[in-house]
C-alpha cells in the first residue's frame, strides 16, 4: 500500500511538472505579442509629462458634462468663450471721484467744526443793547390795513425795548427806480400815530426792488436815468416826513460801482435833509474770496467781500447784516456763523455808521433756511460772542428784528431776555 502511494506521487510530480513546463511555455509564447501591443504607447513618465500639454491645449474648450466630443458626428465645433477684459478705467473713475468728494468736502467739514467752535465761550458782560435797535415793519402798515389800536399794541410791545428806528415796507420801487405815491398812501398818518405813542422812535422808508443783475427783469443801477429817478423817490418819502429811507436791493453781487455811485447820490440828499440813510446788506464772505467761488459754480455770488461791505458801510448811517438765509443745519452752526459775521462787519464798519445784525424773526423751512436752526436765541448768543471778541464797548451797534408780521412769542421774549433784557 506505500508503494502503490509512493508510486501514485511520483507520477502526479511528474505530470504536474509537465503541466507547469506547459503553462511557462504558453507565457513565453504570449508575452512578444503583449510587447508588441504596447510598443507604440508611451512609458508612464512620458505620459505624465504630457498630460500638462493636453491639459494646456483643452484649457479654452467648453464643457458639456464633461462627456462632449467635439468630433463626434452632427455635434458642432463651439468655439471658446472669450475672457472678460480687465477694465482698469473704471477703477481711475472712482479713484478720481472719490478723491473729488474728498477735496470738496474736506473745506466743508472744516469749516462746520470752526463754526461749532465759535459758538463756545461765555459773552462778555455789558454785551447787550444799545437802545439802536431796529426792526422790519410789513406794508400792512402804511396801505391802510392796520389801525390805531395796532400803533397802540405796537407802542406797547416796543416801549421800554431797545428799538429805536422802524423800517416800514413803502415801496417796491417800479424797475425804472420810480415810486407810486400810492404805494405810501397811510404814511402822514402812521408816522405821527408811532410819534405819538413812541416819542423818540425814528420812522424810515423801507424801499426795495430785484435788481437785473442774474436775470432780464429788473432795477438797473448802470443806468444813470434809474439812479436819478431813486433820488426823486427818496425826496418824496421824505417830503411825507419819514424820517431817512432805508434801502434793500437784491440780488447785489459784490463790487457793484453802480450801487456806490447811487449811495454817494443818496448820502448828498439825506444829508440836506437831516435824514438818515440805510442799507440792508448781505453776508460777508466766510472763506476768502467764497463770493466768486459760489457765483461761478451757482450763478448767484449770495456772499460780499469784507473790502467791499467796508465801502457801503462807509458811506451810509446804518447797515443792518441779513443774518439768516445761511444754510447751517443746526442752531450751533448758526450761532457760530453768526458770531463770525459779527466780527467780520465790525473790523470794517466805521465808529461813525451803527452796525445792526439781523434776527431771524420768521419760520420758514425752504433752501437755505432751517426754522430749528436759525432761531432767535442762537443769532443773539452769536451776536454777543462777536462782539465780545471784537468790540466788547462799542456803542453804535445793535439788532434789527426781520420781521414783525411772521414773529411770535417766542421771538419776541428770546430778544428780550438775551439782548434786551
Amino acid at each position: 500500500m506505500d508503494e502503490h502511494r509512493d508510486g501514485q506521487g511520483g507520477e502526479d510530480r511528474r505530470q504536474q511538472a509537465i503541466g507547469e513546463d506547459s503553462r511557462s511555455g504558453a507565457r513565453r509564447a504570449a508575452e512578444p505579442q503583449a510587447d508588441a501591443r504596447h510598443a507604440d504607447e508611451p512609458q508612464a513618465g512620458a505620459r505624465r509629462a504630457a498630460e500638462p500639454l493636453a491639459d494646456a491645449r483643452h484649457a479654452d474648450e467648453p464643457q458639456a458634462g464633461g462627456t462632449e466630443d467635439p468630433g463626434a458626428p452632427g455635434t458642432a465645433h463651439r468655439p471658446a468663450a472669450p475672457r472678460r477684459p480687465s477694465r482698469p478705467w473704471r477703477r481711475r473713475v472712482v479713484r478720481c471721484v472719490c478723491a473729488a468728494l474728498v477735496l470738496l468736502l474736506l473745506p466743508v467739514l472744516t469749516a462746520e467744526t470752526a463754526l461749532r467752535l465759535n459758538y463756545s465761550g461765555d459773552p462778555a458782560a455789558g454785551t447787550r443793547t444799545r437802545h439802536r435797535d431796529a426792526l422790519w415793519l410789513g406794508h400792512a402798515w402804511v396801505d391802510g390795513r392796520k389801525s390805531g389800536k395796532d400803533v397802540t399794541a405796537l407802542a406797547r410791545r416796543l416801549r421800554g425795548s431797545g428799538i429805536r428806528d422802524l423800517y416800514v415796507h413803502s415801496g417796491p420801487l417800479e424797475h425804472d427806480g420810480t415810486l407810486p405815491p400810492s404805494a405810501y398812501r397811510k404814511a402822514r398818518w402812521l408816522i405821527g400815530a408811532l410819534h405819538r405813542e413812541l416819542p423818540g422812535v425814528r420812522v424810515q422808508a423801507w424801499l426795495g426792488d430785484k435788481l437785473a443783475s442774474e436775470s432780464p427783469d429788473g432795477l438797473r443801477l448802470e443806468r444813470p436815468a434809474t439812479r436819478a429817478a431813486i433820488a426823486g423817490s427818496t425826496r418824496r418819502i421824505l417830503d411825507a416826513g419819514f424820517e431817512g429811507a432805508h434801502f434793500d436791493l437784491e440780488p447785489l453781487h459784490s463790487g457793484d460801482r453802480d450801487y456806490l455811485r447811487l449811495l454817494d447820490d443818496l448820502r448828498v440828499l439825506t444829508r440836506s435833509r437831516h435824514a438818515l440813510l440805510s442799507v440792508a446788506a448781505h453776508q460777508i464772505d466766510p472763506l476768502p474770496a467764497f463770493h466768486s467761488f459760489w457765483g461761478a459754480t451757482t450763478g448767484h455770488p449770495k456772499w460780499w467781500s469784507q473790502s467791499y461791505f467796508g465801502q457801503v458801510a462807509r458811506r451810509v448811517d446804518q447797515i443792518a447784516v441779513m443774518s439768516y438765509d445761511t444754510m447751517q443745519p443746526l442752531a450751533s452752526l448758526y450761532g457760530g456763523y453768526v458770531a463770525q459775521q459779527t466780527s467780520l462787519a465790525l473790523e470794517v464798519t466805521p465808529d461813525t455808521t451803527d452796525l445792526l445784525m439781523g434776527l431771524p424773526f420768521y419760520h420758514e423751512n425752504r433752501f437755505g433756511h432751517r426754522a430749528r436752526a436759525e432761531t432767535v436765541p442762537a443769532a443773539v448768543r452769536g451776536v454777543r460772542l462777536g462782539l465780545s471778541r471784537t468790540d466788547a464797548g462799542r456803542t453804535r451797534f445793535g439788532v434789527a428784528l426781520y420781521v414783525d408780521f411772521a414773529a411770535t412769542e417766542a421771538d419776541w421774549r428770546a430778544y428780550e431776555e438775551g439782548w434786551a433784557g
